[in-house]
């Protein structure tokens, strides 16, 4: 059963006990990320998730970590296109500082100058490790080709130029716009006492008040099918493509993930038997859709030798025309919900992955849907659905992609 609450300005409490474990996970979920931002501040986001650890007007940095570190918890965070995320992990004795923690860097972060000159630095040098990772840059090359005119596109970390011309003002009227009362969720999840978390959470965050009330407007992206090449003398060619796909609250979204899964999102896959197991062209090739507010896109990854590009392009083709012509089959729909239901139900045996998904949902989605629901949505996904699903995904078409390696594509036009 889970427990919801609204503060008179606006936060949602969202909660679920679990009297049998012995931690608690609490996190500070925050409606904002790299697609509230513009071509100006791209990376703020991201960055303020960094400087939140560098130092409160009670605590500095090293106590921050050190106060954490002394209750054998885990304190961490992460920024998303649509959200940030602050959370802590302790044994459930230790509710109370694991929130005094998050609570004290979310109201009382000071920002210093030399703080935020160094934390660019590390920024910085995160960029440069993605840069040398072709793997994963691939996919932020996609998504900027395919949302090319709109935020949703833009890397999470930034860029060098705009990251640099980031100043102290820049993040307090940043956070004073979009770290509003309305845009925060709390999210606790573990054994607790539900009247003294609900108590002390209400005293810390009551307090959260904005001056400026002027709504973010956040335009909806148009997937546009571009082919981009980022021409690097790599020993693989890197190729992410993809379709426009779903937005999270769509009811096609659950047949799409069932037939990702038998398309490219698992080892038993089409894709995962015919190119590497079969033909051993790649040592990784997958799909997986990324679903947000109002959009979504189902992309497809593989790593192999340059002068294998085109041929492996050829097989995700002809894979993609193959369940086109002639769908899936009744086993392979058995097959993959029961693999993503285990998969959702093993995921929720930890207190944080519980506190993740009652937190995101709740954020997104103004809802929680619980384990039942969410395993009734996996069943009820029928082969009437997945048909429908492969003729509105897959148009090659309407296909975006991005390539990093030596060659180009001959038949990526």
């Amino acid at each position: 059963m889970y427990i919801k609450h609204k503060l008179d300005n606006d936060i949602r409490i969202v909660a679920e006990e679990i009297k049998y474990v012995n931690s608690v996970s609490i996190g500070i979920w925050v409606k904002v990320g790299s697609r509230n931002e513009n071509e100006s501040n791209n990376g703020i986001s991201h960055f303020i998730e960094h400087m939140l650890f560098k130092g409160t007007k009670n605590r500095t940095a090293k106590e921050i970590a050190g106060t954490i570190d002394k209750i054998g918890g885990q304190l961490n965070a992460f920024t998303s296109k649509e959200c940030t995320c602050f959370y802590a992990k302790v044994l459930d004795t230790h509710f109370d500082i694991a929130l005094d923690i998050l609570s004290d860097m979310f109201f009382n972060s000071t920002f210093s100058e030399n703080e935020i000159e160094k934390e660019k630095g590390v920024v910085l040098e995160e960029i440069g490790m993605y840069e040398d990772s072709p793997e994963d840059l691939v996919h932020d090359i996609f998504n900027q080709s395919v949302w090319s005119k709109n935020p949703l596109g833009m890397p999470i970390l930034g860029t060098e130029k705009t990251l640099k011309s980031i100043k102290r003002e820049d993040i307090i009227d940043y956070i004073d716009r979009n770290y509003t009362p309305e845009n925060v969720v709390i999210s606790v999840v573990g054994n607790f006492d539900k009247e003294h978390v609900l108590s002390e959470i209400k005293r810390v965050f009551s307090k959260h008040k904005t001056t400026k009330k002027d709504k973010v407007t956040i335009s909806e992206p148009v997937f546009t099918p571009i082919y981009k090449h980022k021409e690097k003398n790599t020993e693989q060619a890197h190729l992410c493509l993809g379709f426009k796909g779903f937005e999270l609250s769509n009811k096609y979204t659950y047949p799409l993930l069932v037939l990702n899964n038998i398309f490219g999102g698992a080892m038993s896959s089409r894709l995962f038997q015919k190119i590497r197991e079969e033909k051993g062209l790649a040592y990784s090739v997958f799909s997986y859709p990324s679903s947000y507010t109002d959009c979504g896109i189902l992309s497809i990854y593989a790593g192999m030798k340059p002068n294998q590009l085109d041929h492996v392009i050829e097989l995700i083709i002809e894979e993609i025309n193959q369940i086109k012509a002639n769908g899936i089959s009744e086993e392979e729909l058995y097959d993959s919900k029961e693999q993503i239901k285990g998969s959702y139900i093993l995921g929720l045996e930890s207190t944080s992955g519980r506190m993740n998904s009652i937190g995101k949902s709740e954020l997104l989605l103004d809802k929680i849907y619980s384990p039942k629901e969410i395993i009734e949505l996996i069943d009820a996904v029928t082969m009437d659905d997945i048909n429908h699903v492969i003729n509105l995904v897959f148009n090659i078409e309407k296909m975006g992609a991005a390539i990093i390696g030596p060659n180009r594509s001959t038949i990526l036009k």
